[in-house]
């Protein structure tokens, strides 16, 4: 829900911030005092045209932002959104949008303090609000809400999963048999050139780590003659030769080991030294045996250096073509390999896969006509709903209906004697249609021309899905357009209703006292001049202020008054309390 709102220099709006609590609220005033500005701003914030217009006299620009607190629901498709981007997130349960529009005309938007487009600002910000009366953020009004409406109010999420995931496994089938059936020439150019191109690599012979053992063996092969004048060295200084009066090291170990082992007798606490000195001879005749293996290895070989660069040659040229290693060549090898069996054994796998697809379509058509059914029969009883809830609100000759439409496809599912376009979610377009009156034609929702039918169709709807929508905040303008106080009273306990029983946070904007009556906080929107300026500024009523507002808005300030606006704010409790 929208927990805090904060604007500056937007319109005639100097510096306001608005804390707003769970349940109903309500917004009054007098015509043009602002009350619509702020819900101008809010529609900016979540993604709505910006205007340089809007920019108030005198300011560089204008600047929105709004704290929300998230509900569980969508706090796993708001944080993927955000590690796509990489925004980071402090608080799982909050959110911050902000929006800034520059007389310049550049326009910058932020969402947790970070930068991003307008497209991306929309996108997390669509399933937070509903705006309803001005014509914006109607998500009702949108074709494609509509069937995930429907199937959420009918229970029908399980078997539109199920359905899901069959058309996945069907289209699955039907890509890979798009790809056996491309042009036959082209497959024979196919086959042509993987066969070439695994016959290039298995003649090749590699061998997992072979480069590096190579690379290593030509290092050696390259440096042979200096590697036999170190070694031969290393062996004369280690063990001496004949015609060498020099000593040796090995000379010199033994004589300090006979030291150390005269040491030992006269003090046999110090055997130790003579064990740590015997372990060094033996890890030194180990050493001296190793490099006189190796030097006896070492051998001037031309024919094996150039058989060496040449391997290493075609190691490389199958690198660039292949792979960044000889791991990644032999692995690109075996899925040419598997391409290639794919390719030679198309015809038998064409066949099978035509099978499938045919038990698919049938499948797909039998679920798919099933859900339909059930679609159906969830909408008449949404229709009811609806239309009871119109009654309610003095659009006593108002229709609602479902429209269920199919496309015929010659390559579609089977749906009894029918083949029918079909995705994921089945076989059924759906639509909303209403008639606000009587002798009128049911038309698409988003065709009803007069804002106040909007608004009550809207809060009808929005009564009668209240436990499957999942928009946490919902703010009505204009909804009491068209409508008296007798009306008015109906309204708010609506309006009350879906904040208190179907985990709302509803704001609404009204002249209606009766509505305002409702209100679990209301606050009074008014013009004030300062510093030779007008202003909008926002108070919160409660008690006495609350019972002034609402005289006020029956018309007088009397006796009379006061006591009507107080039996408004009795009778409204004792409807939340029933």
């Amino acid at each position: 829900m929208l927990t805090e709102l904060t604007i500056r220099d937007f319109a005639i709006i100097d510096e306001l911030t608005l804390s707003l609590s769970p349940g109903f609220t309500v917004l009054t005033g007098e015509t043009g005092a602002g009350k619509s500005i702020i819900l101008d701003a809010v529609m900016l914030l979540l993604g709505g045209r910006a205007d340089t217009t809007m920019v108030r006299a005198g300011a560089d620009a204008a600047y929105v932002e709004g704290l929300f607190e998230l509900p569980a629901h969508l706090q796993e498709h708001v944080h993927r959104l955000l590690a796509e981007e990489e925004i980071e997130i402090d608080d799982p349960t909050t959110l911050h949008l902000a929006r800034e529009v520059r007389l310049s005309g550049r326009n910058i938007c932020r969402v947790n303090g970070r930068a991003v487009t307008l497209n991306f600002l929309r996108e997390v910000a669509e399933d937070l609000v509903d705006i309803h009366g001005q014509g914006e953020h109607l998500s009702l009004l949108r074709p494609r809400a509509h069937l995930p409406l429907l199937d959420a109010y009918g229970g029908l999420a399980a078997e539109r999963r199920e359905l899901g995931g069959e058309v996945t496994a069907l289209r699955r089938l039907q890509n890979e048999l798009a790809a056996l059936r491309r042009d036959a020439r082209e497959l024979a150019k196919r086959q042509d050139m993987l066969e070439f191109q695994i016959g290039e690599i298995d003649a090749a012979n590699l061998q997992p780590g072979e480069e590096d053992d190579l690379r290593a063996e030509r290092a050696r092969l390259s440096n042979v003659e200096q590697l036999m004048e170190v070694t031969s060295e290393a062996l004369v200084l280690l063990l001496g030769v004949d015609d060498d009066e020099a000593p040796a090291a090995a000379d010199l170990l033994s004589n300090a080991e006979r030291a150390l082992s005269q040491l030992a007798r006269l003090d046999p606490t110090k055997e130790t030294w003579l064990e740590k000195l015997q372990g060094l001879i033996s890890e030194f005749a180990d050493l001296s045996a190793e490099l006189r293996d190796y030097q006896d290895e070492l051998e001037f070989n031309p024919g094996r250096l150039n058989f060496i660069e040449e391997r290493l040659e075609l190691i490389g040229r199958l690198k660039r073509k292949y792979g960044d290693d000889i791991e990644a060549v032999l692995a690109w090898r075996d899925e040419a390999a598997a391409e290639l069996h794919s390719i030679t054994h198309s015809e038998e796998r064409a066949e099978e896969l035509e099978g499938l697809i045919e038990q698919g379509l049938r499948k797909v058509g039998a679920m798919a006509q099933a859900l339909s059914q059930r679609r159906q029969e969830a909408a008449q009883r949404l229709a009811a709903a609806v239309e009871r809830e119109l009654a309610d609100l003095r659009m006593e000759g108002a229709r609602f209906a479902v429209d269920f439409s199919h496309t015929p496809d010659e390559n579609g599912a089977y749906v009894g004697d029918e083949r029918l376009a079909f995705d994921a979610s089945g076989i059924d377009q759906v639509e909303f249609l209403i008639s606000t009156n009587p002798g009128e034609p049911l038309k698409p929702m988003a065709r009803v021309a007069s804002g106040g039918e909007t608004a009550r169709l809207m809060l009808a709807l929005k009564t009668a899905l209240a436990q499957v929508d999942a928009t946490p905040t919902l703010i009505f303008d204009e909804i009491d357009q068209g409508i008296g106080g007798r009306v008015g009273g109906v309204v708010g306990r609506k309006l009350w209703g879906l904040a208190a029983h179907g985990n709302h946070q509803v704001v609404v904007v009204t002249h209606l006292p009766q509505l305002a009556g409702y209100g679990d906080a209301h606050y009074h929107v008014s013009k004030v001049a300062s510093d030779g300026r007008t202003i909008t500024a926002v108070t919160r009523l409660d008690g006495g202020t609350r019972v002034m507002e609402l005289a006020a808005m029956l018309g007088t300030q009397d006796d009379t008054a006061r006591s009507g606006a107080e039996s408004i704010l009795e009778q409204a409790e004792a409807a939340k309390q029933h």
